[in-house]
């Protein structure tokens, strides 16, 4: 608890509450050490004045990882962020701080004027008798501060005048960059010439009148009526030469006499 706030009862218990349910949720990964309450079991920092978090994280070699500070709707203001929030984030370890959800903002317009470097800010609720977290803001690096980062390893140096051809190919070559070529002018098109008429004798012959077209030119032409009626005078027979009373034919015509 913060030395110059007295929270409410019920605040307190509230704090309390949080404060051992993140040590059973930190201490599956760390050695976890409290400060509920007026306890203070797990100081933090040098000098005649050391401070004391609610929860203290520690690797298994005792080696300080991050420090964690629970905070209630009446602790969150200026006061409380000028006199601990500032010591804390100045460790060389990672500073987590959990608020209500409703002082969200108030929390984050705290740490950008003071300049805080929270690596997590997490907000919490109740739900009935259940205490649900959810991670609000989170700028700290994945590692503790403070722990020696991954490096490439150098590639070791020629022995006995060897070439270290091993060294050069475990190193790759870097990529030539890419030279576009101009593309030539392409060349401009020849004229067509235009196109000579084919002999007589290569052309194609007439085309046939098709087989319809056939049998219509067979077919004559029906005279028209009156050349009918013509044509039916022509065939009439002459009438026979007509017959004398007795029954016996006509005499001959009289030859001509000639004169002598």
């Amino acid at each position: 608890m913060s030395p110059i706030l007295v929270r409410p009862v019920r605040e307190q218990l509230e704090h309390d509450r949080v404060i051992r349910l993140l040590q059973a949720k930190y201490k599956r990964k760390f050695d976890v050490a409290i400060n509920p309450g007026n306890e203070q079991t797990a100081p933090v920092g040098s000098g005649p004045s050391p401070w004391y978090p609610d929860l203290v994280l520690q690797e298994r070699g005792h080696k300080l990882v991050g420090v964690v500070e629970v905070e209630t709707a009446e602790s969150v203001n200026n006061l409380e962020a000028m006199s601990q929030w500032v010591a804390f984030g100045k460790l060389r370890a990672q500073f987590h701080l959990y608020v209500p959800a409703s002082a969200i903002d108030s929390t984050r317009r705290l740490c950008v004027d003071l300049g805080i470097p929270v690596a997590e800010i997490w907000a919490y609720h109740s739900i009935g008798d259940q205490l649900r977290f959810t991670l609000v803001q989170k700028t700290g690096p994945g590692l503790p501060k403070g722990s020696p980062e991954p490096r490439a390893s150098a590639a070791k140096p020629a022995v006995n005048g060897s070439s270290g051809r091993s060294a050069e190919k475990t190193a790759a070559p870097a990529p030539k960059p890419a030279v576009k070529k101009a593309k030539a002018p392409a060349p401009a098109a020849k004229p067509v010439p235009p196109a000579k008429p084919a002999p007589l004798s290569k052309q194609a012959p007439p085309s046939k009148p098709s087989a319809p077209a056939k049998k219509a030119a067979a077919k004559k032409p029906v005279p028209p009526p009156a050349a009918k009626a013509a044509a039916a005078k022509k065939t009439v027979k002459p009438a026979a030469a007509p017959k004398a009373a007795n029954g016996k034919k006509g005499a001959p015509p009289a030859k001509p006499v000639k004169r002598r």
